[in-house]
C-alpha cells in the first residue's frame, strides 16, 4: 500500500508538471507566432530576439538552471529522515549565495552589452536586447532555490503555478510591447520583446514570496542538535552545496552552451559562407539573424515536447534522492526504468509527426516565414535523444553523479562546435550544419549517460519497450502524411493539418494500445491507473486480471 501511495505521489507530480509545462510551452508558441508574423519582425527580429535571449541564458544557467535540482535533492535527503532543521538550513545558505551569484551577473550583463554583442556576436544592435534582460537574472536565481526547496518536499504545485503565470504575462507583455513598436528597427521590437522577460519574472519572484511566506517549514533551534549537518559552519554547508552544483552547473551551462555555439557560429559563419555573393556587411547581418531565426522557430517547436518530458527529470531527483536516502534501490530502479520508458512514448509521435508534416505544420504556425522543414526534420530525430538524456540525467543527479552529465555534454558539445564551424561555413549546407551538430552532440550524451547509469542502477528495459512505441510511431507518421494529402485535395491546407494531427494523436494511443506497449505495471503506475485498467480489460484490449 506504501509503495502504491508513493508511486501515486511521483506520478502526481509529474503529470502537475507536465500539464504546467504544456501550457508554458503552448504559450509561449503563441507568443512567438504572433510576434513573428509581426509587420516588421519576422524570422530577422526572432534572430536578434533569439541571439539576446542564448546569451541571457547562458549567465543565467550559472546561477539558476541546475540549482533547483541541487537544492532539491539537499532538502529531500534531509526530510527522508525527518531533519527539518537541516532543510531550512540549507535552503537560507543556498538562498544568499545563488541571489548574490545572481545580482553580480545582472551588473555584468548590463555594462558587458556592448562588448559581447559587438565582439562576440559580430551584431552590436543585439546590446539593446541583452540590456533589458540583464535585471532578469537576480530574479530568476532567487526563484530558482525556492522552486528547489518546495520540489524537495514534493510539493510541485508552487513551481507549476509560478512557471505557467510567469509565461502568462510573458505572452500577452511580449505580443503587447512588439506591436506597440511596430514601424521601428526589428532588433527594437526584439529587445521590447525581451523586455517583458524581465517583467513576468518579477511577477514570479513576488508569487514565491508569498508563498513561501504561508508554508515555509516550520523549525526550532532545539532540533538542531538532532540534525546531520549538527556543528557545521555555513561554510562547510556551502561547500557540500557546491561540490555538488557546481558540476550540475556546468552540464547546464554545456546544455545551453549548444544553443550559444549556434547563436555565435551561425553569425559567423553564415557571414562568411556568403560573404563572396553578399557584399554588404548590413546585408550580410540580417541574413545571419534570418537563419538564427528559422533555427528559432524550430527550436520552439521541438522544445515543446522535450518541456512536456522534463516533468520526468525533475520529479525524478527528489524521488530518487529520497528512496537511496532511505536505501530502497529497488524503487528507484523501478521509477527511473518507467520514466525513460515514458520519455520514450511522448517523444516518439512527436517527432515522426513532425518529420511527417514539417511543411505544413510550419506553414500553419508561421504563415509569413515558413521555412526550415527539413531543419525540423532533423531536430525531430535529435528531439528524441534530448529528452531521454533529460530523463536519465535526473535519475543521475538523484543517484549522486552529478558530473557524467557534465563530461557527456562537454564532449558532445566540443564536437558540435567543431562540426558547426566546419559545415555552417560551407555555403552548400550553410544552416544544416548547426542541425547536424546537435543530432551528433546528443548521440555522444546519449552513449556516455546510458552507460554510466545502466552500470549504477540497471534499467530494466526491454527491447520491446523501444520497438513497440517506434512501431506505433511510423503506423501514425504514414498515417498522418496519407491524410494531410488527402484531405488538401478538398479542403484549406491549415484545416487539413489541424484534421490530421489530431487524427494522428489518435491513431498512435489506438496502437500503443493494440500492441500492449504499456504493461499491467506501467498502467498502474498511472494515477487512477486501476481504473483505466478496468475499463481496457473490459473492452478485451488486456486480458489479464488486476491483482
Amino acid at each position: 500500500m506504501e509503495k502504491k501511495k508513493k508511486s501515486f505521489s511521483f506520478m502526481k507530480n509529474v503529470l502537475m508538471l507536465m500539464f504546467s509545462e504544456v501550457i508554458v510551452k503552448l504559450l509561449g508558441l503563441i507568443y512567438r507566432l504572433v510576434i513573428t508574423n509581426a509587420e516588421g519582425f519576422g524570422d530577422a527580429g526572432l534572430g536578434y530576439y533569439s541571439s539576446g535571449y542564448q546569451i541571457y541564458a547562458l549567465l543565467l544557467t550559472i546561477c539558476s538552471v541546475g540549482i533547483p535540482s541541487v537544492v532539491s535533492k539537499f532538502v529531500s535527503e534531509r526530510l527522508a529522515v525527518g531533519d527539518k532543521y537541516g532543510a531550512q538550513r540549507v535552503f537560507k545558505i543556498a538562498l544568499k549565495f545563488f541571489a548574490s551569484l545572481g545580482l553580480i551577473l545582472s551588473l555584468a550583463l548590463f555594462f558587458g552589452a556592448d562588448f559581447i554583442a559587438t565582439n562576440i556576436l559580430n551584431v552590436p544592435d543585439v546590446s539593446y536586447v541583452l540590456k533589458v534582460l540583464s535585471p532578469a537574472i537576480v530574479f530568476v536565481a532567487t526563484s530558482a532555490i525556492f522552486r528547489g526547496y518546495f520540489n524537495g518536499q514534493n510539493n510541485m504545485k508552487p513551481s507549476s503555478i509560478a512557471y505557467t503565470v510567469e509565461q502568462f504575462f510573458n505572452c500577452v507583455l511580449t505580443i503587447t510591447f512588439v506591436y506597440a513598436l511596430i514601424g521601428q528597427d526589428s532588433y527594437i521590437m526584439a529587445a521590447g520583446a525581451n523586455l517583458s522577460t524581465t517583467l513576468s519574472v518579477i511577477i514570479t519572484f513576488i508569487y514565491f514570496s508569498l508563498y513561501y511566506r504561508k508554508h515555509k517549514i516550520e523549525t526550532d533551534k532545539s532540533e538542531a542538535k538532532n540534525s546531520i549537518d549538527y556543528g557545521k559552519s555555513s561554510k562547510e554547508i556551502l561547500k557540500k552545496i557546491l561540490a555538488f552544483s557546481i558540476p550540475v552547473t556546468i552540464g547546464s551551462i554545456i546544455s545551453v552552451v549548444t544553443f550559444t555555439i549556434d547563436t555565435a557560429t551561425v553569425s559567423n559563419c553564415i557571414q562568411i559562407a556568403y560573404s563572396e555573393t553578399v557584399e554588404s556587411k548590413e546585408e550580410l547581418e540580417e541574413l545571419a539573424m534570418e537563419k538564427s531565426g528559422i533555427l528559432s522557430k524550430v527550436d520552439t517547436l521541438v522544445n515543446l515536447p522535450v518541456a512536456i518530458n522534463l516533468a520526468f527529470s525533475t520529479a525524478l531527483v527528489p524521488a530518487i534522492s529520497q528512496s537511496i536516502a532511505q536505501k530502497d534501490k529497488k524503487t528507484a530502479s523501478k521509477r527511473l526504468t518507467f520514466s525513460v520508458f515514458a520519455s520514450i512514448v511522448i517523444v516518439v509521435p512527436c517527432a515522426l509527426g513532425f518529420i511527417s508534416l514539417a511543411e505544413p505544420i510550419l506553414q500553419l504556425i508561421y504563415p509569413s516565414a515558413s521555412e526550415g522543414a527539413n531543419i525540423l526534420r532533423i531536430a525531430s530525430v535529435t528531439m528524441i535523444l534530448v529528452a531521454i538524456n533529460q530523463t536519465m540525467n535526473g535519475g543521475l543527479y538523484g543517484l549522486g553523479k552529478a558530473r557524467t552529465p557534465a563530461i557527456a555534454l562537454a564532449v558532445g558539445a566540443t564536437v558540435k562546435l567543431i562540426l558547426n564551424m566546419i559545415l555552417i561555413s560551407n555555403p552548400n549546407i550553410n544552416i544544416y550544419g548547426a542541425s547536424i551538430g546537435s543530432l551528433v552532440c546528443q548521440i555522444i550524451n546519449f552513449v556516455i549517460c546510458f552507460t554510466v547509469l545502466n552500470n549504477s542502477i540497471k534499467l530494466k528495459l526491454k527491447l520491446s519497450n523501444i520497438i513497440k512505441p517506434l512501431l506505433a510511431g511510423v503506423i501514425m507518421g504514414a498515417s498522418v502524411f496519407g491524410i494531410n494529402m488527402l484531405l488538401n485535395n478538398y479542403i484549406n491546407s491549415s484545416i487539413s493539418t489541424l484534421i490530421s494531427i489530431a487524427c494522428g494523436a489518435l491513431i498512435y494511443v489506438i496502437a500503443i494500445l493494440l500492441l500492449k506497449a504499456l504493461t499491467k505495471d506501467d498502467i498502474l503506475m498511472i494515477p487512477y491507473g486501476n481504473k483505466l485498467y478496468d475499463v481496457l480489460v473490459k473492452m478485451k484490449i488486456y486480458k489479464e486480471e488486476r491483482i
